[in-house]
């Protein structure tokens, strides 16, 4: 990390790694909101760094392999100590914009970090974990082939994605788990009822994504705004006419309190996420150096009390409608919205 920055640190857990307060996901750099542009990708990955981030998360299935492909690149000549790459696998794809399920196996772990050591150019994943449960594997034997590359040296930590709270005790008794990673903000809460109650009785850190609901509570979505061509938020149930104009009008009600306080909208959900534990780590999906230099002063609003009462009266818990993720993706989650 560079030595003038002034990144806040917190740890994954009780066993995970210490890492920046926000980390970057780096998903939508690979085609996931449409075209993304590369050299901008690269240089926001450099200016995450530059700033003190030392979170970085892909998946092996974004772009089909474009994303860490793409990493390599804007990591190249970088000291390995300095960032943490977290890696999700096991999606499984095909041509074009389809899925295929998932893929738990032992022999297809050890596949697909072969891959992903490969495309990343790297020695060694940090935090390695499957993108969603098999339901045709159990979560054990998943862990347990993880759990044989950690002793080999290419993982140092096992984490999970999307998973319910008795998963996660399962996964943690086969080897301990440094963090869930799983779509938490302010219209996504329903992993606070069993989830996080379970994370901390374990020890368990907490990586958030979709802090702000893929842009929907962002404060720069728009009515009437369409989806680019090979953006996914044109499927997004949330996204779609007759939920989009009352989804936005939460992200409206949050403007006077962003006010009040001089910031963003978008500063002031992630200041939320991340003031609900110090065992909570936001991930943004910025693309451009523009979105991170916004994201970025988030982590320096210190919420009040009052402020989270007003946040609350703005976006009580379940005011969102439609749900996170289209129904055929929904059966495949262990939390809903």
């Amino acid at each position: 990390m560079n030595e003038e920055s002034m990144m806040q640190i917190r740890n994954l857990g009780r066993i995970g790694p210490a890492v920046s307060a926000l980390g970057l996901g780096a998903m939508g750099m690979s085609g996931a909101y449409g075209a993304a542009d590369r050299a901008e990708s690269i240089a926001t990955v450099h200016a995450a760094l530059d700033a003190g981030v030392t979170l970085i998360d892909t998946g092996d299935f974004y772009g089909m392999g474009h994303n860490e492909l793409l990493l390599a690149e804007a990591l190249r000549g970088r000291n390995r100590d300095d960032y943490v790459l977290s890696v999700k696998f096991g999606m499984l794809r095909g041509p074009g914009p389809h899925f295929g399920g998932h893929d738990g196996r032992p022999e297809a772990v050890r596949n697909f970090l072969g891959y992903s050591l490969t495309r990343l150019g790297v020695d060694h994943i940090d935090i390695y974990r499957p993108a969603r449960l098999d339901p045709a594997v159990p979560i054990e034997e998943t862990v347990g082939a993880i759990k044989e590359m950690v002793e080999a040296g290419y993982v140092r930590h096992i984490g999970l994605s999307e998973v319910d709270a008795a998963t996660i005790r399962r996964a943690h008794a086969v080897h301990p788990i440094a963090d869930l990673q799983i779509e938490y903000s302010l219209i996504s809460r329903a992993m606070e009822a069993e989830v996080l109650p379970t994370l901390r009785d374990l020890g368990i850190g907490l990586t958030a994504y979709g802090v702000l609901g893929r842009g929907l509570i962002s404060g720069h979505w728009t009515p009437g705004r369409a989806a680019a061509p090979g953006d996914a938020r044109a499927s997004s149930p949330r996204f779609s006419s007759g939920n989009v104009e009352h989804n936005l009008a939460l992200a409206d009600a949050l403007r006077p309190v962003a006010e009040a306080r001089g910031c963003s909208v978008a500063q002031l959900v992630i200041a939320w996420v991340a003031a609900q534990g110090e065992d909570v780590v936001p991930l943004v999906g910025a693309r451009t150096r523009r979105r991170l230099d916004e994201a970025l002063p988030a982590l320096d609003l210190e919420l009040t009390a009052d402020d989270l009462a007003e946040i609350e009266k703005a976006v009580p818990p379940g005011s969102a409608r439609g749900d996170r993720y289209p129904s055929a993706f929904m059966s495949g989650l262990g939390v809903g919205n």
